[in-house]
Order: C-alpha cells, then sequence, then structure tokens
C-alpha cells in the first residue's frame, strides 16, 4: 500500500452538503471580520509609532567630553548698562574667571540704559557657579539695578524630541523684573545627566536641572551692596537614559496570529452554543405540538 501524506493533515475538510449556514452564523461571521479588522489596524498603529523607554543609572554617560558641560544663557536685564554687565565662572578646581567675554554677545535695551546678555560657556563637571554681575566693570555704580528676565539657560546638547518632555530649560521665563533692585539672586540648581538614544543607536547627551531660588541683600566688607544673580550649580549621580524602540516583528506577527485565531475560536464557540441552543428549542417546540 503506497504511503499517504495526507494522513498527517491535521484540518480535515468538511464537505459542503454535511455543513448548514444559518442567520446568526453569518452574523457572527461578519461581526468577527470588522473586530479583526480593528485589532489590526490598533496593532498596526501600534507597529509603526515608537515609544520611548526611561531608565537610571549611576554613571557619567559622555565620558568624551573631556569633564567640561557646555552652557547657554539669554539673560535681560532691563536697568543696567551694558558696560556694566560681565559674567564670572568659579568652581571648586580653583577656575576663578572674572569678565568671561568668548562666545559672549551684549545688546542694549530701552535706548542703551538695559542690556541682554547671552553667553555659550563650558562648566567643569564639579560643583561650582557662574553668575552676572557688575565685578568686571572698571567703576561700580552706586545703584546696580539687577531687576532680569531669563530667556533660557540650557546644559549640554539640544534636545527636540516631542516625547520626551524634561527640565532642560527649567528656568526659561523666569520673570525678576518686580523684585527688589538692589538685590541678590540665588538659584541653586541640581544638574541631571541625560541621555537620549534614538533607533540607530546614535546617542545625545543633554542635562535637566531642577532650581530653587532666594532673593537676599548682600552687602560687601565696605558696607556698600553689590547684587548678582548666581546660578550656583551641583551634579547628580543619577543619569536618565532615554531609548527610542519600535516593537519587534516576530512580536506584531505573534499579536495578529492571536487575535485571528483567538477571535474565531470565540466566535465558533458562541455561534455553537446559540446553534444547540436553538435547536434544543426547537425539539421542545415540536415535543409540545405532538
Amino acid at each position: 500500500m503506497p504511503f499517504d501524506v495526507r494522513r498527517f493533515d491535521i484540518y480535515r475538510k468538511v464537505p459542503k452538503d454535511l455543513t448548514q449556514p444559518t442567520y446568526t452564523g453569518a452574523f457572527i461571521s461578519i461581526l468577527c471580520c470588522f473586530f479583526i479588522l480593528f485589532l489590526f489596524l490598533s496593532e498596526l498603529t501600534g507597529f509603526i509609532a515608537t515609544e520611548i523607554v526611561n531608565e537610571l543609572y549611576v554613571d557619567d554617560p559622555d565620558k568624551d567630553s573631556g569633564g567640561k558641560i557646555e552652557v547657554s544663557l539669554n539673560i535681560s536685564l532691563p536697568h543696567l548698562h551694558c558696560d556694566l554687565v560681565g559674567l564670572d565662572i568659579q568652581d571648586e578646581m580653583g577656575r576663578h574667571e572674572v569678565g568671561h567675554i568668548d562666545n559672549s554677545m551684549k545688546i542694549p535695551l530701552n535706548q542703551g540704559d538695559g542690556c541682554r546678555f547671552e553667553g555659550e560657556f563650558s562648566i567643569n563637571k564639579v560643583p561650582g557657579n557662574f553668575h552676572v554681575s557688575t565685578h568686571s566693570a572698571t567703576a561700580q555704580p552706586q545703584s546696580p539695578d539687577m531687576t532680569h528676565n531669563i530667556h533660557k539657560l540650557a546644559f549640554g546638547e539640544k534636545l527636540q524630541v516631542r516625547k520626551v518632555q524634561g527640565a532642560f530649560n527649567a528656568l526659561g521665563g523666569a520673570d525678576k523684573l518686580s523684585s527688589n533692585p538692589l538685590a541678590s539672586h540665588d538659584y541653586i540648581l541640581k544638574i541631571v545627566p541625560t541621555v537620549y538614544e534614538d533607533l540607530s543607536g546614535r546617542q545625545r547627551f543633554s542635562y535637566q536641572y531642577t532650581v530653587a531660588n532666594k532673593e537676599y541683600v548682600a552687602y560687601s566688607h565696605t558696607g556698600r551692596i553689590i547684587p548678582a544673580i548666581w546660578f550656583r550649580y551641583d551634579l547628580s549621580p543619577i543619569t536618565v537614559k532615554y531609548t527610542e524602540r519600535r516593537q519587534p516583528f516576530y512580536r506584531f506577527v505573534t499579536t495578529i496570529c492571536a487575535i485571528v485565531g483567538g477571535t474565531f475560536t470565540v466566535a465558533g464557540i458562541i455561534d455553537s452554543c446559540i446553534f444547540t441552543a436553538s435547536e434544543a428549542w426547537k425539539k421542545i417546540q415540536i415535543g409540545k405540538m405532538s
């Protein structure tokens, strides 16, 4: 007897003349098709879209930076002349720079009575501060007015990712125009290293920060009031990493198979129960009539 490979067919076919179509079965089948189509489109949308996964770990993510962090500062002092405005930088590694001018620009405001300071500079990855003051001016003003408006203070590379909502410019929009003109302002910053990795594996390094501030009047050893705008910073040992991911293709296929198989299985059970109940009800009615 020749070997018949059809013996291994687990999907045996039932002749059409042994099956019975019903209106209920047709209705359930149509519902199944619409339900499967809806779930398929939902899964397809999820497969095409990317998701952002975040994690925390202890490490310095940007070891190639040479221990430096790039800073971008944009601040307006509407009542202080540009000749008086300067940027000073200090840190615990011994850096003490008064009147930093590299990559900076001063734009006169209010017919020259005010100044907008824009600058980009680097700081060491150690606790320190940078401050806007009149310390670098050749002659100190009698009543320096330190009321100000901060447009931007950001660290590291700029991240423009719609799904990542972080405190990359937490002080942007800070308005101190109604404060005491002679008051000093302390902004205490906790800088958090942040890494963003896209689908191609390319990493971008930036920094978020939290901020607390206080306002006070400070006197020099001569009794004069010399206000300043201080940005005192420290680095967090915790790094936040955002990773862009897409659902694997095999998982998408597995989900679609589960949707199709599960839907038809459940629909078959429901149709079978309805058909059995209908046949039983018909028999009961026939019994009553006889």
